[in-house]
């Protein structure tokens, strides 16, 4: 398997390159140079296989003889010790796939603890240090700071957005220490996002630093995400109903990943891209004409960008072709107030509490189902647990949501972050100090 820059397609490098440069030189982003097909023999004997074994067996399908089998299903197996169940909320029509079963109760687990297991794996015969950069809405940050928490051979820095983020998310990358440094910066996620795109063009900090990424620039945090859409849809085959996802989306990796096998082959009828106010990708959906703008601030933080950067790999995927990107999915968006009600209804009529994200991708899935009269099975991202947004939902719901002990334990733990402007100079000199 090689990977070829969305800007130079002509141009190659190996799986080693794309996983620690993940940002090509002539700011493209990678994408695998072919996409095999699993067959549909593949999907019809998944039904009862685990995150981990599926994981594993779209892992061998991408990666053929680069990675000794042996090696391959320890990694996947390692970092995908816990399942993504299916929960029906409408048997056979609606369901929500939770994915917030990992360490940091985010569906970015994932491919956090999935990639952490590629780079061990790799830079276990180097004697050089690792720098990874991320920025985070929310859920990456943690996802990536327990997934990397003291691996060696790599530090993580973080940059997250001052103020837009939940208590418990900043507790969750602000309070690890040892490899692991939090940036809070003053502006936006897109301020942060485009803080560490133009750190890994720096001549200076590339020769200084062996950088990489973590956020969904780098495909290897997006390949596995794309696990437990296969495995949602190994739980509901005996449905035998046509398969809708629909996806909370912010950068759109998560939504880009559900594309990606559905390329290998997995019967995907529809997609769904559900977002807040921040709805920059339905609009294009609807007009055509995709227009990046500054990023507004919402209860459902993690959606809140407004320059994704994988709309060049959902383009890219469909070649370009509105016309083609358009019959395989749909946006919509809600703002808070509509997000709100949305929490409400479904905690009242079906007994689910979701976090505002997964209300927006159950509502989006709900409107896609009322507007569409194909009888389908409809399955929306759960993408975190909603005590990660305990104070809003509780306030919402006037239910006492319960913290899981794992995340409760950060509550008493003292923040550690420098915080800088939304400047590069600046967060280049902080970076360099902390080394």
């Amino acid at each position: 398997m090689r990977f070829y820059s969305t800007n130079s397609p002509d141009v190659t490098v190996s799986i080693q390159q794309a996983l620690f440069h993940s940002l090509p030189a002539d700011k493209g982003l990678y994408m695998p140079d072919h996409i095999p097909d699993l067959g549909p023999d593949f999907f019809k004997q998944i039904a009862g296989d685990s995150l981990a074994d599926i994981g594993f067996q779209v892992s061998k399908a991408l990666f053929g003889a680069e990675i000794a089998d042996a090696d391959l299903e320890e990694l996947t197996h390692s970092a995908l010790s816990f399942e993504t169940p299916v929960v029906a909320l409408e048997p056979g029509k609606l369901a929500v796939l939770e994915l917030f079963h990992g360490p940091s109760l985010a569906f970015k687990d994932v491919g956090a603890r999935y990639m952490a297991g590629l780079m061990s794996y790799f830079s276990k015969n180097s004697d050089s240090e690792v720098h990874i950069l991320v920025a985070t809405s929310g859920d990456t940050g943690g996802a990536v700071a327990m997934g990397f928490h003291n691996v060696p051979g790599v530090r993580v820095s973080i940059l997250y957005p001052s103020g837009r983020v939940s208590d418990l998310q900043e507790k969750q990358l602000t309070t690890l220490g040892g490899n692991i440094q939090a940036f809070e910066v003053d502006g936006s996620f897109d301020d942060c996002q485009a803080l560490v795109k133009q750190a890994f063009l720096d001549t200076e900090l590339n020769s200084r630093l062996a950088l990489s990424s973590a956020n969904s620039i780098n495909i290897f945090r997006l390949i596995p995400q794309g696990f437990y859409y296969v495995s949602a849809f190994g739980q509901v085959s005996h449905i035998h109903k046509p398969v809708v996802f629909s996806t909370p989306s912010g950068n759109f990796g998560n939504l880009s990943a559900g594309v990606l096998v559905q390329h290998m082959g997995l019967p995907v009828h529809h997609f769904v891209a559900a977002t807040n106010i921040n709805h920059v990708v339905p609009d294009y959906l609807s007009t055509g004409h995709y227009i990046p703008k500054e990023s507004v601030s919402t209860i459902s933080n993690a959606m809140d960008v407004g320059a994704p950067s994988n709309f060049v790999r959902l383009k890219h995927l469909f070649g370009d072709s509105l016309e083609l990107i358009s019959s395989q999915m749909s946006g919509c968006f809600f703002d808070d107030e509509q997000t709100k009600s949305g929490m409400q209804a479904i905690y009242q009529q079906y007994g689910y509490i979701s976090c505002p994200h997964t209300a927006i991708g159950i509502m989006g899935l709900q409107q896609f189902q009322a507007q569409h009269k194909t009888d389908t099975c409809g399955i929306a991202l759960a993408t975190a647990h909603p005590s990660k947004f305990k104070p809003l939902v509780e306030d919402v719901l006037t239910v006492e949501v319960d913290v899981p002990e794992r995340l409760a334990i950060l509550s008493e733990r003292v923040k550690q972050s420098i915080r800088i402007p939304a400047q590069f100079d600046a967060f280049k000199e902080s970076l360099l100090k902390t080394i």
